[in-house]
């Protein structure tokens, strides 16, 4: 990998290129499906490769292989070279890059016991345990327990110096039930839904989820959806648990923060953004409770690594400060548009793409409360949690949420369980409704391996760390 990376470097510097970086890349894959009791799927995979990007009289040119042979190599960085020489015929505006140190590093994610030197056999007997247990409610007709790790090696090079080189490995997993009676259908997951929570951490992250500890309880939920009324419709007070209020900030936040999509250069797979570059320090996002950062430091995050597919240092960067909106996630090339520096946001799926500006952990601060005195707190409401649909426009303001399960709030207290509660809003709208956030006890990083972006379109892992929080006069029970 670093002979690759060095002969990429020096090809680029003797063809004069204004500015050039290599990635070389090797990754493998574990995923394990258990079903009804039965092995549904193992899977193990490797892949690697190096993607080269370079920048020629001020137009981008990039280029990839899977053959890591030095002749590859300058084969490719040719084709890289022609691919900017021909952009630049059509360029309106040259890319001008925002400075950044140059470093020679590594970087090694928090791994105490590396998840691929576990054996098969005994991730295997902990979800077939907890698949055995789900299936011990009656009611549960589809019992499904997944476990998936990952394990990435990546060296960065480029002209101007830097040599970085990163491992870091990810692990997660998780449970759903699933009951069907007379026509309708539920799910309740554990911890999270769409397989589970992620981290960047060793499998001890995946035993600390006790998926056979707590699959009694999430069907024994999912036989009580089965039977139980649907959400009311009206305006209310809900309470939304952390993993749905992650993906609350995700659509409503994480994505309409990207520069790319402010700017215009990202609007083909749901992009573009409310945002503009003049609302930063002037934009009431949310109410004062409302505190966001994106911070790629954050321990055990999704979104947390060393250094970006750029060579800058990962940051932790204000996006909304009291309920203002305070700053974007960017790239060398759009940080200067608005007169910044790179907040260290550009990352690629894989070596075969070429890196955008994706979102770290971007993370709802700790408020105060506490999540039992924050329930009894609330006279009439409704307490919502763990995702099951989505809906929000490219510009990422108006939007629609389904959960799988919610609970009525009566003077304080949980009361009977509802299914299909749903949500809707405007995003500013929506965070200046929010009058109170969990403090740190109930702060969890909840970990999103799907984000999908860009086209053809890459998929991140990404982070999001939330607890509970409150929201006066929602419309809930949109639909049926």
């Amino acid at each position: 990998m670093r002979a690759l990376s060095e002969k990429a470097v020096n090809l680029m510097k003797l063809r004069h290129v204004d500015y050039g970086d290599v990635r070389v890349v090797r990754s493998r894959r574990q995923q394990i499906a258990v079903k009804n009791g039965a092995v549904e799927s193992v899977a193990y995979d490797e892949d690697a490769g190096f993607g080269v990007r370079v920048l020629v009289k001020g137009a981008w040119g990039f280029a990839a292989s899977n053959v890591q042979t030095v002749d590859e190599m300058t084969r490719v960085v040719t084709r890289a070279i022609e691919t900017a020489e021909a952009s630049g015929t059509v360029l309106d505006q040259p890319v001008q890059l925002t400075h950044v140190r140059p470093v020679v590093a590594s970087y090694d994610s928090d791994c105490q016991v590396d998840p691929f030197d576990v054996p098969l056999e005994e991730k295997l007997e902990c979800l077939t345990d907890a698949n055995r247990t789900l299936l011990d409610e009656k009611s549960v007709t589809i019992a499904q327990c997944f476990f998936s790790c990952f394990d990435t090696h990546k060296v960065f090079a480029s002209t101007e110096g830097a040599f970085i080189v990163q491992r870091i490995k990810e692990t997660g997993g998780g449970l759903a039930a699933t009951a069907i009676k007379d026509g309708e259908l539920q799910v309740r997951s554990y911890p999270n839904s769409f397989r589970g929570n992620f981290a960047t951490r060793g499998y001890e992250f995946f035993q600390e989820m006790d998926l056979p500890g707590n699959a009694a309880r999430v069907a024994s939920e999912a036989a009580q959806l089965i039977v139980a009324p649907p959400c009311p419709s009206g305006e209310r007070t809900i309470i939304l648990d952390g993993g749905q209020l992650a993906l609350q900030v995700h659509e409503s936040i994480g994505h309409p923060i990207e520069l790319d999509r402010v700017l215009g250069l990202e609007a083909g797979f749901a992009g573009t953004s409310f945002l503009t570059p003049d609302d930063v320090g002037k934009l009431r996002y949310g109410s004062e409770r409302v505190n966001v950062v994106a911070d790629a430091t954050t321990p055990g995050g999704l979104g947390t690594f060393g250094y970006d597919d750029e060579g800058v240092p990962a940051q932790r960067t204000d996006i909304i400060r009291e309920g203002v909106f305070r700053g974007f996630l960017s790239s060398r090339e759009t940080a200067g548009v608005v007169g910044r520096t790179s907040s260290g946001a550009m990352r690629a799926s894989g070596w075969h793409a070429i890196p955008l500006i994706r979102m770290t952990n971007v993370n709802l601060l700790p408020g105060q409360w506490d999540r039992d005195h924050l329930i009894a707190d609330t006279d009439d409401g409704l307490l919502m949690a763990t995702n099951r649909s989505w809906s929000i426009d490219d510009k990422r303001l108006n939007f629609q949420f389904g959960c799988e399960i919610a609970w009525e709030i009566r003077n304080g207290e949980l009361g009977r369980v509802y299914r299909n509660p749903t949500y809707t809003g405007i995003t500013p709208q929506f965070w200046a409704s929010c009058d109170a956030v969990c403090g740190a006890a109930d702060w969890t990083m909840w970990g999103t391996p799907n984000c999908g972006k860009g086209e053809p379109m890459q998929t991140a892992h990404v982070g999001h760390g939330a607890a509970p929080a409150r929201f006066r006069n929602v419309q809930v029970g949109v639909m049926k």
